[in-house]
């Protein structure tokens, strides 16, 4: 965290200041500023809103355990189904031929799922798993790009009570073998191949050489064909399964749902860790499905005649909660696509959404930075009236992107709700309330009502409006990680140990620390500065780099930023700026001197970058994050580690020619 005594800085100036349009409130599914006294007058039973959205076989006969902090568990005694909930139950109430899966490939074949198809084939897929032998409390590995297969996997297995672990498509064999010996995982679903910029790309391959890493030998693995005539020609081995076979001899079969009690794990989902051994973080059944539902209600509007479009990855949790889950549990349509935004041309992603009439779209700021780059002729050529709310997701998003995102996208006339959360949060935690609450351009918002997030000193001690520090999360909350999977021991290090009294069993006395500094203002809106390691301490200044990439992407012509720390013998360390500027946009000394200039007006001259280096792209993982690692590698002149986990390995060498001819 930070060195010694030394604060977290903020400098950026306060955002404007935007209102939901009163159409937009009538509407709204909560629009009560009522709601943020109500929860935090009757806490925690004020989480029994977001239970009684879901079908209960066993009503719960507690709402909180608290009794044995951090290992906290919600809605005691209660049991459900999480499959039902998702699928069954919208069947019974009349809802059986609403469309559940709007699914697009990269070539623009569609699939389409009612609830209807979908009941019939998570239950012959349930029916499937049983007989290869997958009992309640196994753990299955799903290794999938984004095809409707994927989803119904997740909700097969929840159906019989066993918990998945989703394996993001992109990951590499080692990181599947990782992953699977960690949860002792002996249930393999994966596929063939899938499409990437209109080519087949060999993904069997692949699962097959994760497969030999996994020391406890595997039972089954089951392989969708997704490629068909592109595919590879692999023959499928002993214990490997053709999906459709499979459903073919299942086909017509019903599952009952197992119930399940209300913490009963319903999945594992890896993330990465300080140690770099990654984290199972383990989500449990009732508090998590709830917790889920209820967010996609307030914060993202969720009505179930809606065509709903979060554009993550499944693999990420943001795909879990807000594609799956969530909309799911309310019923919804939600949308899938399997390829990139800019195939075949940059303007995929709008004529996705002026052809399904999508209402909600929710994204991640690095995809609307591409978007800003790409320019606004794009969406132009796009109907997009059909949107009532917007929503981005994963990052810090800066003001000049926000607005952008909210004109050109939203036409001013949409709410933008910028979300922060984790996957170790489960859901939503930081937010506006779309039909309540102003939005300010950069600054997530205040604390949903229930969530007692704080900004908090080096000593624990709450700041004053205007400061920065460090977040903390003061209460439990129903989508909360349960422990990480079979090691209670660093879940409570990595998460409560910081601000804790980790010798207590008074549950006042644990904070949970989620490792971002974030500032406050009068109105207790969150503005988040970035993960804590993401600080730069120039001449004893703990700058966010959040703040300082804002300022950068404020300049007329920019579009993305990336800034890092390099040695400086005099400051400790200087500011790097890695800039991508909008198409046309000369990459000259007056760029680099605006670029200064916008730094010093916006934050002051102790920000002043180092360097200025204008470049393509940044390295970035396959999820969209920026390696900052490399970056800084880079600006010490250091030997650079590994990049295998990015998606662009090739940029890192080419920015580092350029800044050793600087």
């Amino acid at each position: 965290m930070a060195d010694g005594d030394t604060e977290l800085e903020a400098r950026l100036v306060e955002q404007e200041e935007f209102e939901p349009s009163e159409e937009f409130v009538a509407q709204a599914n909560v629009s009560d500023p009522a709601v943020y006294d109500e929860f935090e007058e009757n806490w925690p039973e004020c989480w029994e809103r977001a239970a009684e959205m879901l079908d209960w076989d066993e009503e719960y006969d507690e709402v909180l355990d608290d009794s044995n902090p951090p290992f906290y568990k919600w809605f005691t005694g209660g049991k459900l189904n999480v499959s039902y909930n998702c699928v069954d139950r919208h069947v019974e109430n009349g809802d059986k031929n609403r469309v559940a899966i709007k699914w697009e490939g990269e070539h623009g074949e569609t699939r389409t799922y009612t609830y209807q198809d979908l009941y019939r084939e998570v239950n012959e897929f349930a029916a499937a798993l049983r007989d290869l032998g997958v009992e309640e409390d196994d753990v299955v590995t799903l290794y999938m790009p984004m095809i409707p297969e994927l989803p119904i996997a997740m909700l097969a297995c929840a159906r019989i009570g066993a918990p998945h672990s989703v394996v993001f498509g992109g990951f590499s064999a080692d990181a599947l073998a990782t992953r699977m010996n960690s949860a002792d995982s002996r249930f393999l679903v994966t596929c063939d191949g899938y499409y990437r910029r209109g080519d087949p790309l060999d993904h069997l391959d692949k699962a097959n050489e994760g497969l030999d890493g996994v020391d406890h030998g595997v039972d089954a693995t089951v392989v969708v064909d997704r490629l068909g005539d592109d595919g590879f020609g692999h023959d499928l081995k002993g214990n490997q399964h053709d999906w459709d076979d499979l459903l073919d001899e299942h086909a017509g079969e019903r599952i009952d749902p197992v119930e399940r009690d209300a913490e009963d794990m319903l999945f594992l989902m890896y993330t990465s860790g300080t140690t770099g051994q990654p984290k199972g973080v383990k989500h449990t059944t009732g508090g998590y499905l709830a917790y889920a539902a209820w967010t996609s209600h307030a914060v993202l509007d969720i009505e179930k005649e809606d065509t709903y479009w979060c554009s993550a990855d499944i693999g990420w949790i943001t795909g879990h909660s807000y594609i799956v889950y969530g909309p799911m549990a309310l019923g919804t349509t939600t949308v899938m696509y399997e390829g990139t935004p800019d195939f075949p041309n940059r303007d995929r992603l709008w004529d996705i959404i002026e052809k399904y009439a999508v209402d909600i779209f929710y994204t991640a700021p690095t995809a609307i930075r591409a978007f800003m780059k790409w320019g606004s002729r794009f969406p132009e050529q796009h109907d997009l009236s059909s949107l009532r709310l917007l929503g981005t997701v994963g990052e810090p998003i800066n003001p000049r992107a926000w607005k952008w995102y909210y004109k050109h996208i939203g036409n001013e006339e949409c709410p933008v709700v910028d979300t922060w959360w984790q996957t170790e949060t489960g859901g939503m935690m930081i937010t506006t309330l779309p039909g309540i609450k102003k939005m300010k351009p950069g600054s997530a918002g205040p604390p949903l009502p229930g969530i007692d997030a704080q900004i908090v000193d080096t000593s624990g001690k709450r700041v004053d409006a205007g400061r920065a520090g460090y977040l903390t999360v003061n209460k439990p909350w129903p989508g909360m990680l349960r422990t990480l999977y079979k090691n209670d021991e660093r879940f409570i290090q990595e998460y409560w140990q910081e601000y804790s009294d980790v010798d207590s069993n008074d549950p006042d006395d644990w904070v949970y620390f989620p490792e971002d500094g974030a500032k406050i203002d009068g109105d207790d809106y969150i503005t988040i500065l970035g993960r804590v390691d993401d600080v730069i301490n120039v001449s004893g200044h703990r700058l966010g780099t959040m703040e300082i990439e804002s300022a950068i992407v404020g300049v007329e012509g920019v579009a993305e930023a990336a800034v890092v720390g390099g040695n400086h013998e005099v400051k400790g360390e200087a500011v790097y700026a890695y800039v991508i500027t909008e198409e046309g946009q000369d990459e000259d000394d007056d760029m680099r001197a605006r670029i200064i200039e916008g730094v010093e007006d916006a934050i002051g001259p102790i920000a002043r970058p180092e360097m200025v280096v204008f470049t393509p792209e940044l390295p970035k993982t396959r999820s969209g994050k920026i390696m900052r690692r490399l970056l800084e590698e880079i600006a010490n002149g250091e030997e650079l580690g590994d990049t295998t986990t990015l998606r662009n390995p090739e940029i890192v060498e080419s920015i580092q020619r350029q800044v050793e001819n600087e």
